[in-house]
């Protein structure tokens, strides 16, 4: 639980989820069809990125087209793992901060990226919202979900081997902290956080043991790459990706800086050796082994 948000987050601290879940989990056909809808959604170009939920960096290379990179998670260890994998490159700036107190001063970036992470969380309007701040107008969003309203789904609860509507607008928690949303949900919370929602496309068709076993990952992505404009008519898959782009009547980051205090939203933060400090509230932020570290506990100082 992060007590400044008050909002349980899913902490992958001490994780080996890049290696057991994606180079050891039979899942290059999911890898593949992701980076297929990315490179389809993301703009073309861009200076700012913000990467939401990096995890280990296993999609920041499809971010070339962006001069900077910010990775953000709450895990410190999978953010060490990204580092492990790009390097300490300038261009990648590592941020361990929680998503609904976003360290970064508004209308900063041209486009964020979150695959894999809604799900985990327990408030995605207020998510949203917070990311929308941080884009410039018309800045776009590449956002991922887990889909309720997905075929599997739909047979199982006409067949009675399911209790829970895929049909009805409310999450279901099929897990602790893992939520599957319906399409119309998520595209509501957009609208009214400030987006437009654009190109919607369905992802993983062929989610199937058996042919993820027999097949070659290359023709099941190949397959499903063809299908997945499908995604703007009507989505039945267990993945949907789409683009959200801000309202162009946002606002530009109105300084120079690049963070901001999430405890008081103050922007004249000073970085001396390995601290971040804002001269407002007192607020500490230590940086780590190239990590701006924004997670709790926090640190702070009284103000002189």
């Amino acid at each position: 639980m992060n007590a400044s948000s008050t909002k349980p987050i899913c902490d992958y601290e001490g994780s080996r989820y890049q290696t057991e879940f994606w180079d050891e989990g039979a899942r290059e056909y999911e890898d593949r069809v992701e980076r297929i809808a990315l490179r389809r959604l993301l703009p073309q170009s861009g200076a700012l990125c913000l990467e939401i939920g990096a995890g280990a960096g296993r999609l920041t290379g499809e971010l070339a087209r962006f001069e900077r990179v910010a990775l953000l998670d709450y895990s410190r260890t999978q953010l060490r793992q990204a580092q492990e994998r790009l390097g300490r490159d300038t261009r990648f700036i590592y941020v361990a901060a929680d998503i609904y107190q976003m360290p970064f001063v508004g209308g900063l970036f041209n486009a964020a990226l979150m695959v894999r992470v809604v799900h985990h969380l327990v408030d995605p309007p207020a998510a949203l919202a917070g990311i929308r701040a941080t884009l410039r107008p018309r800045g776009a969003l590449v956002l991922e979900f887990a889909n309720k309203r997905n075929a599997k789904a739909i047979m199982r609860y006409w067949l009675g081997r399911q209790n829970w509507s895929p049909f009805s607008p409310e999450p279901v928690e099929f897990a602790r902290l893992n939520f599957n949303f319906h399409p119309r949900s998520i595209r509501r919370w957009l609208r009214e956080a400030g987006y437009t929602v654009g190109h919607q496309r369905s992802l993983s068709h062929f989610r199937l043991p058996i042919l993820k076993r027999f097949v070659p990952a290359a023709w099941l992505a190949a397959i499903d790459a063809a299908l997945q404009p499908s995604g703007d008519r009507w989505q039945l898959t267990p993945s949907v990706m789409l683009r959200a782009d801000a309202h162009p009547n946002g606002s530009v980051a109105a300084t120079q800086a690049f963070f901001r205090c999430p405890r008081c939203a103050g922007t004249e933060l000073t970085e001396t050796g390995n601290e971040l400090a804002c001269p407002n509230c007192g607020r500490v932020c230590i940086i780590k082994d190239g990590i701006y570290d924004f997670k709790e506990p926090l640190l702070s100082r009284e103000k002189t």
